[in-house]
């Protein structure tokens, strides 16, 4: 990051008033790649509807990946959201109340929701192969229903069993036992009623990595929990994520927000939009000389 960017993303004249309204939203990219045009569109949805609030808007930077977060990718995303025309309240950047706002310095967090839920006997170690384990730190997309196979319970101990004995997360891969058959319930302020039934619709969940990083689901909870996160709005490829994340905040006693899950956008072919449609990238387009403007009077409904 150059001394001039540093300059700009961190000057004082960057911290937006904080509002009145007890409302809390978030927005949460990763630093893995250049935010595309659904990124925005989401992002922006976020945006409006904090303001349309009253309310606050924290940035986090979900950079628990170590093989793929980039800090030229966090100035990126920091710099190519403000040219969008989005401002937070929160952030790596303007600092707040709830700092740090990256998830590489939250680790503290994640050890002291790990705790309570293995002392609690909801998780359990692993030792399963590592097949599924290479997105874990990363937000999963959903396909149909659900977004990775249901786990046979290979490691699940019996019902009823001690909680396993650990001082520490790593060595070993620890997953969330779901309480089989129930039907997780939630009203979307987008997408409606949805409900998903734990072991048919998703199995046992990876909380931590043996590799000592913390898993996207655990992470986001203990997040939006320490952060009063009311609101979380994010793309429809996370709806099942929801359904996960709802049975951790129960386990950890957390509060449930309200959820709102944005349509996804699609390229011509009808293939979800990634961080690999580098054409689509907010960089390129800015580039191309697309104007704030432009762009977002082609978002649509979210």
């Amino acid at each position: 990051m150059s001394d001039e960017l540093k300059d700009n993303l961190f000057s004082s004249s960057l911290i937006v008033p904080r509002p009145p309204s007890s409302y809390r939203g978030r927005l949460a990219p990763s630093p893995t790649g250049l935010l595309h045009l659904g990124h925005a569109r989401t992002f922006w949805t976020a945006y409006e509807r904090a303001r349309s609030a009253g309310g606050a808007l924290v940035l986090r930077n979900e950079d628990l990946d170590p093989q793929r977060s980039r800090p030229s990718f966090v100035a990126a995303m920091l710099e190519d959201l403000r040219w969008l025309g989005i401002e937070w309240h929160e952030g790596p950047d303007v600092g707040g109340p709830f700092a740090p706002y990256s998830q590489s310095e939250r680790r503290a967090f994640y050890l002291e929701a790990w705790e309570r839920l293995r002392a609690s006997g909801f998780i359990y170690p692993c030792r399963c192969s590592r097949r599924d384990l290479a997105r874990a730190a990363e937000a999963p997309h959903e396909s149909n229903v659900s977004d990775e196979p249901v786990y046979p319970g290979t490691c699940r101990p019996p019902s009823g069993a001690s909680p396993a004995e650990a001082r520490e997360p790593r060595g070993v891969n620890w997953r969330f036992r779901v309480p089989d058959g129930e039907r997780v319930s939630f009203d979307d302020g987008r997408q409606g009623s949805r409900a998903f039934t734990a072991g048919r619709d998703f199995g046992d969940f990876l909380v931590w990595r043996r590799d000592d990083v913390p898993a996207y689901q655990l992470a986001v909870v203990a997040d939006d929990a320490s952060m009063n996160i009311n609101e979380v709005v994010r793309g429809a490829d996370l709806l099942v994520s929801t359904a996960r994340q709802i049975l951790l905040q129960r386990a950890l006693r957390y509060p449930t927000p309200s959820y709102f899950h944005c349509d996804l956008l699609t390229d011509e072919r009808g293939v979800r939009l990634s961080k690999r449609h580098d054409s689509l990238s907010l960089r390129a387009l800015r580039e191309s000389g697309v104007t704030p403007g432009e762009l977002r009077a082609g978002f649509g409904a979210a």
